[in-house]
């Protein structure tokens, strides 16, 4: 049988069936319209797709399909790409229509209890189990990742208002009363820290007064390290971007998601502008041209009292001329806080880390050099400039040098942030800053850095807690989020329970770029839930996370295993 020949369409006709639309869903010009309201006329800059997203989701609670499709046609961004940006976010909540084209309200208030490690020692599990039988049909429940109050716990925030230490009332009564803003903590204010002798290192500097070679090996002399978990030398890192062609950025990693980790936002709260100042002096040694701040989505009261101290600052310069500084907004991705997966979310992308080399401070922000600090690390610049390096490394315990800002959370009278001696060891930091442990408590077991950090038995508590001092016992200090674990006559922190708590965290904030990292995390959390642990396949799975992931997030996530493993085996057998 001859088959048909099918002629092909040359002419002006086949130019007519073409489509008059770009692929996709078709925009609605009220969508459109709303959209247009809230994010303004433009230029529309590609990287503050994110800051247009929360406008969004601010404005109505969640995000339209319908008003996706308008934000990428103003954009001009293909429709799957504002999507997937979207859907990448926790706290993006993305609403299809149905079949009459009309989007399902959102709910009156989302109450989210966090339950991280520190929530779920304090509680957090019964508020989830009871807060959804008492609260309205139209108010959200939702467990959440660590909302950085581990010294709160358990934590809740009800929309936008953190409860410290909630209750089943207190959650209640927050909703009833409206409680939906954020508070904006007392701070040390522009005028405060001026008159307290602020921005004077800085004009030193800007005024010729000190010479970056100085400031550098000031920085070298007092050992300051980076302090958001990596430990990178300070003054190397400086110079290292400062090498590099102009322009250059910096970035400064304000997420902090890692469970048990605080201090930032302490510090924050407390006395934003010697961050700032610290940060400025950093952009002059450098060679700064554009500073961009980066700030998880959960400190909303934070975020509120940087901006306003921004405007004052921009408004009332402490030198001639201050870099570009632009605030971005987190929106919930515990992978951000890898220093590429930052950038690219700060590119208004999905938090993807990047492979290595070229390392960010080559090729980084827009492909810019770029410096990146947490920051911590910029907190101590002008203390240090001011009182000299050996002020600071006079301090130490056990051979080592210098000054540690502790996150402490768990069993303890008084946890808090904490500033003590580096090298001190797990059971003076308790003792001797944390008023001992929770009356009727003995000390069971702590993770030194927080959920990656790993989990060591009491035996170990007079190990120094400091950078290097921890890997020879499977652990590291990373950002010094210490959580405590005890023993009572009513309970038993168990080490196998925290494994889990943590394994599930891992698996939730996983990126899911590579296997090793994405089924990994899964198939460790599904095999530790199981009544009897497959040790040799866990033992496997954990050196294949370890040696192929892609970045720190899978190639720690095995370390409370491995630790439950290599400390508390003994306990496997009870289960």
């Amino acid at each position: 049988m001859t088959r048909p020949v099918i002629p092909i369409a040359v002419d002006g006709a086949s130019r007519e069936r073409k489509r008059q639309a770009p692929k996709g869903r078709r925009v609605q010009a009220g969508a459109r319209a709303q959209v247009l309201g809230l994010i303004g006329a433009g230029p529309y800059r590609r990287d503050l797709l994110i800051e247009y997203l929360h406008r969004l989701q601010d404005h109505f609670g969640q995000l339209g399909t319908p008003h996706l499709a308008a934000l990428a046609e103003l954009l001009r961004l293909p429709q799957t790409e504002v999507y997937e940006v979207a859907s990448f976010y926790h706290h993006f909540d993305i609403v299809r229509e149905d079949a009459q084209g009309e989007v399902t309200p959102p709910p009156r208030l989302t109450v989210r209890v966090c339950n991280g490690l520190a929530c779920e020692l304090a509680g957090a599990t019964e508020l989830l189990r009871r807060l959804p039988q008492i609260l309205d049909a139209d108010v959200r429940v939702l467990a959440a990742p660590c909302i950085g109050r581990c010294e709160q716990a358990p934590a809740v925030a009800v929309h936008q208002h953190a409860l410290a230490r909630a209750s089943v009332d207190s959650v209640l009564a927050a909703v009833q009363a409206g409680h939906m803003k954020a508070q904006v903590a007392p701070c040390i204010n522009l005028a405060a820290y001026i008159g307290q002798g602020g921005y004077a290192v800085l004009r030193d500097c800007v005024e010729g007064r000190r010479e970056v070679d100085t400031v550098l090996q000031t920085l070298d002399d007092a050992g300051l390290r980076g302090l958001g978990g990596a430990g990178f030398p300070a003054g190397r890192k400086w110079r290292l971007v400062r090498a590099e062609a102009a322009p250059r950025l910096l970035a400064v990693n304000l997420d902090e998601g890692e469970p048990g980790t605080f201090k930032d936002r302490v510090l924050l709260e407390s006395d934003p502008h010697r961050f700032l100042e610290g940060l400025l002096i950093a952009a002059w040694a450098v060679g700064i041209d554009a500073v961009y701040l980066y700030l998880r989505d959960e400190y909303h009261g934070a975020r509120a009292l940087l901006q306003a101290e921004l405007d004052k600052l921009r408004a009332q310069p402490p030198v001639v001329t201050l870099p570009t500084i632009e605030l971005r907004r987190g929106a919930g991705a515990y992978i951000c806080g890898e220093e590429s997966a930052m950038i690219e979310s700060i590119e208004g992308k999905r938090g993807l880390p990047r492979l290595r080399p070229p390392y960010v401070a080559q090729v980084g922000l827009f492909g810019r050099p770029t410096l990146v600090h947490n920051l911590e690390t910029l907190f101590w610049v002008r203390e240090l400039l001011e009182q000299g390096a050996a002020a600071f490394s006079r301090h130490g315990r056990n051979g080592r040098q210098g000054l540690r800002r502790f996150s402490v959370s768990g069993r303890v009278r008084e946890p808090g942030v904490k500033l003590a001696p580096a090298g001190i060891t797990l059971r003076e930091l308790v003792d001797e800053y944390c008023g001992g442990l929770l009356p009727g408590h003995t000390l069971y077991a702590y993770l030194p850095g927080g959920a990656s950090g790993g989990i060591l038995p009491a035996r170990l508590a007079d190990v120094p807690l400091d950078f290097d001092t921890l890997q020879p016992h499977g652990c590291f200090i990373g950002s010094a989020a210490v959580i405590v674990l005890s023993t009572s006559d009513s309970h038993h922190d168990r080490a196998i329970d925290a494994a889990r708590n943590l394994m599930r965290f891992f698996e939730h904030e996983s990126c899911g770029q590579c296997t090793p990292c994405r089924n990994g995390t899964a198939k460790a959390r599904g095999l530790i839930e199981q009544p009897h642990w497959d040790l040799p396949l866990l033992a496997d799975l954990s050196q294949v996370m370890r040696d192929a992931s892609i970045c720190g997030l899978g190639q720690a996530a095995p370390n409370p295993v491995d630790c439950v493993l290599r400390y508390f085996a003994h306990e496997l057998e009870d289960l």
